[in-house]
């Protein structure tokens, strides 16, 4: 029989396990086939995002500029062959931990055994944000590339943007499409 300090142990690695997964990024792309991206060479704005925090606002510009310069593309103010648009929304999620303690003596075969214990509820409110970057060819106003990327936002203005370059650095990570 497990020892009560082994049944805790396993129920809060079961509990981080997934926790880790609620707040993982989920980014995902999707891209028209018929798209020469061999063509492009330089993009512009045509639609910047924006937030509650307009610094975040600059720092997704800067990131994204970033991402597409990486790829030998030229940020222009116009004329561009490929105009970028990025959209933002936030929403708030809730978790609820519910922690389990003093049940006495564990399962029986057909009953629980010994004495009561207390149950503790606990609700964790975060903001989730999503990011959409659409690509478009200029000349026939077409979207050549969306990517959007989901991720739980920290309240710390640092970690948020290092999360948000590292999401954004995965949605271009294949860019551009072959």
């Amino acid at each position: 029989m497990k020892t009560r300090t082994q049944r805790v142990l396993l129920g809060f690695f079961f509990l981080l396990s997934f926790a880790g997964l609620a707040v993982a990024a989920k980014i995902f792309s999707d891209f028209d086939p018929k798209a020469n991206f061999s063509q492009y060479k330089t993009f512009m704005w045509i639609k910047r995002p924006h937030m509650d925090d307009p610094l975040m606002d600059d720092r997704i510009v800067n990131a994204i500029n970033a991402a597409l310069t990486a790829k030998g593309w030229t940020l222009v103010q116009d004329g561009a062959d490929v105009g970028v648009a990025a959209h933002v929304a936030t929403r708030k999620r809730h978790d609820l931990e519910t922690f389990y303690n003093g049940f006495g003596g564990g399962w029986g075969w057909h009953h629980w055994g010994g004495g009561m214990g207390i149950a503790t509820t606990h609700v964790e409110t975060y903001t989730v944000g999503t990011l959409v970057v659409d690509l478009f060819d200029t000349q026939t106003k077409q979207v050549i590339f969306r990517g959007w990327a989901t991720d739980a936002l920290p309240d710390n203005p640092k970690k948020e943007t290092k999360k948000l370059d590292k999401d954004i650095e995965k949605l271009f990570k294949d860019f551009p499409p072959k």
